[in-house]
């Protein structure tokens, strides 16, 4: 298990729904069971996506920051 900061990052910035979930998805399994995964995205849609996303792939969503700048989410890799 890792200290909280992310074993990786993917940057959706300037994409629009769905590709930030599709990079995500892409990059899950880059991480180690128990790692931090980032995503930095500024489309409105995010928030809402990465938090379904995680509930349906039983990840930990641990932080949803959207905002005006790029927002950054970050999910923990459960199974």
């Amino acid at each position: 298990m890792n200290d909280g900061s992310p074993a990786a990052v993917v940057d959706a910035r300037g994409r629009r729904c769905p590709i930030p979930i599709i990079e995500l998805a892409r990059r899950i399994g880059d991480v180690d069971v128990g790692e931090i995964i980032e995503l930095l995205a500024d489309d409105p849609a995010a928030a809402a996506d990465v938090a379904a996303w995680c509930r349906m792939r039983g990840h930990d969503l641990l932080t949803a920051a959207p905002g005006a700048g790029p927002g950054s989410y970050l999910v923990r890799r459960l199974g």
